[in-house]
């Protein structure tokens, strides 16, 4: 049993109090002080320094936003997520290997537990706890991987990091085959809304894929426009084919401009010569 500092989000407010760990439940002081089991746990996510447990108790889903130092929400977060009410198997994993098509110079496997939550994968290890969240997941494969001069059966994670601009990040997770394939089948079926449907599909023309093609070689909209010789116009009806199959997102909107009778007047008198 451990109880240590922290904060709680309570009605738009913080307010500093204290968070008891034990090995069934964790005891929530004030403004809560009631005991939250790691069994009505159903998921958990963590953005800077702010862990976000959701647990299924008899009154309903309820969200509590807890703030610590990361030492503390480490300590935290493992022993939720070893004991929540989730998918979890014990397993080998590289996080990540693959980083926008190069190798991680050094990645390694770890060993801990790969536990699937509502909105993400956590990848559980001795020192760290990774969160992939389920959204971000872009492909799924099963595929084989050589360890120690062996090729070994591994599941194959491509996902983006939007902490990296969206960059396309790779993992890999070992474990016994048959267990393998079991969370292969759970995550393709936590994340088959990506697939893409037939009707989607005829939208989709050549130059349309071509395109989707060239943003995710990295390059941008000038760019495209050079290569493909492509107007403004044609990429942007392009670009609203991708938005209305959800396989693109706006990230910045580009603006064009022409200048009003002030700005005529100012170039005007700029362009005058000395008198």
């Amino acid at each position: 049993m451990a109880e240590v500092p922290v904060k709680f989000e309570k009605d738009g407010s913080w307010i500093t109090s204290k968070l008891e760990i034990t090995n069934t439940h964790i005891t929530l002081k004030d403004p809560y002080n009631y005991d939250v089991p790691y069994r009505s746990i159903i998921d958990v996510t963590q953005k800077g320094q702010i862990l976000t447990i959701v647990a299924a108790l008899e009154k309903g889903e309820e969200s509590f936003r807890i703030a610590s130092v990361e030492k503390i929400l480490i300590a935290l977060r493992k022993k939720v997520l070893m004991s929540c009410n989730a998918y979890r198997i014990m397993a080998h994993f590289m996080i990540p290997a693959i980083r926008g098509g190069v190798l991680v110079t050094n990645a390694k496997w770890e060993k801990g537990a790969v536990t699937v939550l509502k909105s993400g994968i956590w990848f559980v290890g001795q020192e760290k706890q990774i969160c992939v969240l389920l959204v971000d997941v872009a492909s799924l494969e099963l595929t084989k991987r050589e360890l120690q001069k062996k090729k070994l059966d591994v599941i194959k994670l491509d996902y983006l990091d939007k902490n990296a601009s969206s960059e396309v990040v790779t993992s890999f997770i070992l474990c016994p085959l048959s267990t393998l394939q079991v969370l292969f089948n759970f995550i393709r079926d936590a994340t088959k809304d990506k697939d893409m449907k037939g009707s989607e599909l005829e939208q989709l023309d050549a130059q349309a894929a071509q395109v989707a093609m060239l943003i995710y070689s990295g390059m941008d909209t000038h760019a495209i426009e050079e290569m493909l010789s492509l107007s403004p116009l044609e990429i942007d009806d392009i670009y609203a084919t991708l938005l209305k199959l959800d396989i693109a997102e706006v990230v910045m909107v580009r603006k064009e401009v022409q200048l009003t009778s002030k700005g005529v007047r100012y170039i005007s008198e700029a362009l005058k010569p000395p008198t």
